[in-house]
């Protein structure tokens, strides 16, 4: 075994790394190159229900990066199933060649294909014509978090829904997929079939356990009947659904041992769409620990024999290869890594593990995307979704000198890129550490990998060549020496104190308290005007240190801009902390301990008494000082995140890096 650096270096050397990792498994006559795969999510990139350029672009670029397994977003069974316009839909053999260029791309690149099929039931989010769809779900239940009252199937659509898996799961193989995913995670219809607390049916669909079974059993065996004999069919599931009517690990993995005769692997996940804490597992955050369904795969695993597919904040190589080498599971889901990262295969195998743009679960840009009804993306990485525009960065037609000002997530997104096209990059820091505001982020609880995209900005930028000073406060005796041909400024933001009649007994920002530039007394309000992490964060963090926090939001509730799932988390801890939630309130004055709001909606008058410390969060004012004196010497610059108007990291990166190009 060469270590030498030689030809076959590398490669020795990452399979001494990661052994499990990177060999091959085989199911049926189907052999995937290493065992880490891309779980089926949600992108937004579907055009008309079809595979669009965008998300063969997308796709293809985590197969070139080197993964095992790509398995394709969900494909509606049935007319019933578009839960949302972006669906993907396997409903009319007019679908089969769009798929066939889409399992073509996958294939060309050396990744395996499996398809999702899928029926969200009672599960619905769209509003097809801008009405209401109806529900179709096992029984009458109405589901919870959309507040959506479905109609009990008939037997007879029960008939179509099952023929519809099993003729999408013939046009998928006609389409050169090799294989199909049955989506029966997440409280979708085959779990409500299998859930007595959803299915009430009295027929032959519901009661027992067997009859609880007996719609996915039908659809597995039409599928078998449709598909070709070495045609792999799995199926995804849950084991806790983290819900008090939802099942828990001890059902799943009965049902798993009844179901796994007739499946060729299961995929195993957490959490429920329908309820606030079952959802905020089904792209959990950074709040949950790495690889934490791992046991529960295990457990299937041993009570099945089959093969064992296991997805849940497995973001990094090392623990993928923690997972298989205990043998808890057969393949590792890391799709938010190649979200943020669709090198990392590549870059594991390679034995460049530093090199690695580890994800930090932030959900902001990828399911918080998907939320919003926008394509997917990744704050560190806005070339993800973007593969048709910014996959491949042109060279620099003329080496420039750029100085970039500010070290946080503009600039060093613009120093990176700038750099890789061939530019001489100087980036000024005026602090001893890169990162800007993300430096006191990753102080809030629960919030400590937020810092990693700092980390991992500044190794893109100095891999790139950029040089980055240090302690260095750009000046303008400095730029006129210097003489850039560019500037790319971005210096960031500050706080900034909103108008206030009267006095306060003491008024600090969040960032003075995450600095350590201040203390708070024992009973504080906290103003949260963004609605952001910052707000919710300082309260659970002050409330968790035995402060009285009333949390007054200027906003519908607590962590009203925060991705829906973290959302759900952040307002349970704030619950369980006791911290008082008060909505729609704007911040007005103060008089000694007693502050004042108005109510939004009404316009009436709300009092606060006995308050020590009002807490900010409230809009920063952007720091663009040097830009007239950009302006004043004809310099040519460009103005990027927070200090062209503050936003959020994903804006300074996505800006950060536009500005580069244009240079």
């Amino acid at each position: 075994m060469r270590l030498d650096g030689g030809r076959g270096g590398w490669l020795s050397s990452a399979i001494m790394m990661f052994p499990h990792l990177f060999s091959p498994f085989t199911i049926k006559s189907t052999e995937m190159r290493n065992r880490i795969f891309s779980t089926g999510h949600d992108t937004y990139l579907p055009e008309g229900g079809l595979p669009s350029d965008a998300l063969i672009a997308y796709q293809r670029a985590r197969a070139r990066g080197g993964a095992g397994l790509i398995v394709v977003q969900v494909v509606g069974v049935h007319e019933t199933s578009r839960y949302t316009e972006a669906l993907l839909m396997g409903t009319s053999d007019d679908c089969i060649k769009p798929f066939s260029r889409l399992v073509d791309a996958i294939h060309g690149e050396g990744a395996k294909v499996f398809i999702q099929l899928f029926h969200p039931g009672r599960e619905l989010l769209g509003r097809p014509n801008g009405v209401v769809q109806p529900a179709f779900a096992p029984s009458h239940s109405p589901s919870e978090r959309f507040k959506v009252i479905p109609r009990e199937m008939p037997q007879s659509m029960i008939g179509e829904i099952v023929d519809g898996f099993a003729q999408a799961a013939r046009r998928m193989a006609e389409a050169g997929a090799d294989g199909v995913e049955i989506v029966a995670s997440h409280g979708y219809l085959p779990a409500q079939f299998m859930n007595p607390w959803v299915n009430r049916r009295q027929d032959q669909y519901g009661g027992s356990p067997d009859n609880r079974l007996r719609f996915t059993r039908e659809v597995i065996s039409a599928i078998r009947a449709q598909a070709p004999g070495e045609f792999i069919v799995g199926m995804r599931m849950s084991g806790d659904e983290h819900d008090e009517d939802g099942l828990v690990e001890d059902d799943s993995v009965a049902i798993a041992r009844a179901l796994a005769p007739e499946l060729d692997y299961l995929n195993v996940i957490a959490g429920t769409s329908a309820t606030a804490s079952g959802a905020a597992h089904i792209v959990p955050s950074m709040a949950n620990s790495t690889a934490y369904v791992a046991p529960f795969a295990q457990k299937v695993k041993q009570a099945t024999g089959k093969a064992v597919f296991v997805a849940g904040r497995i973001n990094q190589p090392q623990i993928a290869e923690q997972v298989l080498a205990s043998g808890s599971a057969d393949m590792c889901g890391m799709t938010r890594a190649m979200i943020a990262d669709p090198e990392m295969a590549n870059k594991a195998k390679a034995g460049k593990v530093d090199d690695i743009r580890a994800c930090i679960g932030c959900n902001q840009a990828c399911i918080g995307h998907f939320q919003l009804g926008l394509p997917i993306s990744c704050i560190q990485h806005p070339e993800t979704g973007r593969e048709l525009e910014y996959a491949r960065k042109p060279p620099a037609a003329i080496r420039k000198r750029v100085i970039v000002i500010g070290g946080g997530p503009a600039g060093l997104k613009a120093a990176a890129v700038a750099a890789e096209r061939g530019h001489e990059v100087h980036l000024h820091e005026r602090e001893r550490q890169t990162g800007g505001q993300t430096r006191l982020a990753q102080l809030l609880p629960r919030r400590a990998e937020f810092g990693g995209i700092a980390t991992n900005l500044t190794a893109e930028a100095e891999r790139h060549g950029a040089r980055i000073h240090r302690r260095s406060e750009v000046t303008r005796d400095m730029l006129l020496a210097e003489k850039p041909d560019a500037v790319i400024l971005a210096t960031g933001s500050k706080p900034h104190t909103p108008p206030f009649e009267g006095e306060a007994a003491q008024m600090v920002h969040v960032a003075d308290i995450l600095a350590g530039r201040a203390t708070t007394g024992q009973r504080v309000v906290v103003y949260d005007w963004m609605g952001d992490w910052a707000g919710s964060g300082i309260a659970e963090k002050l409330a968790a240190e035995g402060a009285h926090i009333r949390l007054a939001v200027n906003h519908h509730c607590a962590s009203a801009s925060i991705q829906a799932y973290i959302r759900f988390e952040q307002v349970a801890r704030l619950h369980k902390l006791g911290v008082e939630v008060h909505p729609w309130l704007r911040l007005y004055g103060g008089d000694g301990r007693t502050v004042f709001f108005i109510h939004t909606p009404s316009r009436g008058a709300v009092v606060m008494e006995d308050v020590d410390t009002i807490v900010l969060n409230t809009p920063n004012l952007q720091e663009d000082g040097l830009a007239p004196v950009l302006e004043e010497f004809g310099i040519p610059h460009q103005i990027v995140g927070d200090a062209l108007t503050p936003r959020t990291a994903e804006e300074a990166v996505y800006e950060g890096m536009r500005a580069a190009l244009a240079v």
